[in-house]
């Protein structure tokens, strides 16, 4: 029997030279798709959280589920509906209405802003970031700026897939937790 990384892995295709050349694309829409796939990738991540990431915090609960512009706003939604949780987006700057929390990261071609609604967080919550792909760690380490700007603690980083040779995952505040790593 498959277990679910394998099947999950299964239903990735790859684009090659997307979006530029020599670099593979891993493209999670196929699992989308397939409503068993997408199933089962939501309760891996669920699962994940209430046996390992729950347990092992202080709180003994997730408060919050924060969604990166713009896959992260297809999991984390449903994640928190499972969970008894919120949903916080964060979203490119000026797309958001009202007061707003910012975060800068570097992109490849220069920098970009991050941004939360500042009444997204509250003091003392508990956190996990949600989103597709971690790769440079870039937009994950802005993302968890919000939260700490607004007195949230960030218990982990979720993903389904880790671009573990570029190490992104060091450069964060909380442990990474990655359904699929790819080494190329």
């Amino acid at each position: 029997m498959m277990s679910d990384v394998e099947y999950l892995r299964s239903q990735l295709s790859e684009h090659p030279d997307f979006p530029k050349k020599g670099i593979v694309f891993l493209d999670i829409f196929p699992i989308l798709r397939n409503p068993v796939a997408f199933e089962t990738l939501i309760t891996h991540l669920v699962h994940h959280l209430t046996s390992h990431t729950i347990p092992n915090s202080t709180s003994k609960k997730i408060d919050v589920v924060v969604g990166l512009d713009a896959r992260g706003f297809l999991l984390g939604p449903i994640i928190a509906l499972r969970l008894g949780a919120a949903f916080v987006p964060v979203r490119k700057k000026g797309k958001l209405p009202g007061q707003c929390v910012s975060a800068s990261y570097e992109k490849e071609y220069g920098v970009d802003v991050f941004e939360m609604q500042a009444e997204g967080i509250q003091p003392g919550q508990t956190v996990v970031v949600v989103d597709d792909l971690i790769a440079t760690g870039g937009s994950a380490k802005a993302a968890g700026e919000l939260v700490a700007i607004q007195g949230g603690k960030t218990l982990e980083y979720l993903f389904i897939i880790e671009l573990a040779f570029l190490k992104g995952s060091e450069k964060l505040d909380a442990p990474v937790y990655s359904i699929i790593q790819s080494d190329d």
